[in-house]
């Protein structure tokens, strides 16, 4: 994802790395785990597999909630900056594809 983050409780496990992409699997096991404040450095796409929601904690103390669904795919560019947590009280995941530069 990103340079500087601090560690959180999800688990990614990249699937596919070369030169010009990555895809990582994110799975969240259980309400509350979270990815970790991060920036991403490459404009991305993520692709939720479930339905459900996720909360982002963003910079300026702002929370919000955002709704997901399995296999409804939505893409952001560089310079994101969050904290992505489970809002559910089941496990959860997604996939995200970053567009590394050539």
């Amino acid at each position: 994802m990103c340079g500087e983050a601090k560690p959180g409780t999800a688990r990614g496990t990249v699937l596919i790395e070369n030169e010009r992409t990555r895809v990582t699997e994110w799975r969240f096991a259980a309400h509350g785990d979270n990815t970790g404040w991060h920036r991403h450095e490459h404009d991305y796409v993520v692709v939720p597999l479930f339905d459900g929601a996720l909360e982002l904690r963003e910079p300026g103390d702002t929370t919000r909630l955002a709704e997901l669904r399995n296999g409804v795919p939505y893409y952001r560019e560089r310079g994101v900056e969050h904290d992505v947590i489970n809002a559910n009280d089941f496990e959860c995941a997604f996939v995200e594809i970053e567009f590394l530069e050539p």
